[in-house]
């Protein structure tokens, strides 16, 4: 599974790496030491997380940061939160800061992009359409 820095977490998250710290250290997410001493916070922790910052209203646009702006073709990065697979599709879903993105795409392309909860993507939007990278 895949850890994140507090730094990787904040940029995901869509805060500062001091506010990630914070919440670190009052635990609202669960963090570990790898061997160099580094805080780490497991990639399921983090997309579980980040759901609950979106349903609360906190991160990005309550006053910690300036929101983004940006077109609808331009790229969310985040955090996958929920894949859920079918026989032959697959919907994907990713936390990006305060926005969560579905995708629908085949079975095959969720495989071969190693795609699963705590893993760091981005959904790239063009019309109706969201297309999933690996990052």
């Amino acid at each position: 599974m895949q850890s994140y820095t507090i730094g990787q977490a904040a940029r995901l998250l869509g805060v500062s790496p001091d506010t990630a710290r914070r919440w670190a250290d009052a635990g609202r997410v669960k963090t570990h030491r790898d061997e160099g001493g580094r805080r780490l916070i497991d990639g399921r922790d983090l997309a579980a997380f980040s759901i609950e910052l979106a349903n609360s209203g906190a991160g990005t646009g309550s006053g910690e940061e300036e929101p983004s702006y940006t077109s609808a073709r331009n790229a969310f990065s985040g955090i996958v939160t929920a894949v859920k697979l079918g026989d032959v599709a697959a919907q994907v879903e990713i936390q990006a800061g305060p926005h969560r993105l579905v995708s629908l795409l085949t079975r095959e392309a969720v495989e071969e992009l190693g795609l699963e909860v705590g893993v760091e993507a981005t959904a790239r939007v063009k019309s109706t359409s969201v297309h999933i990278d690996r990052t």
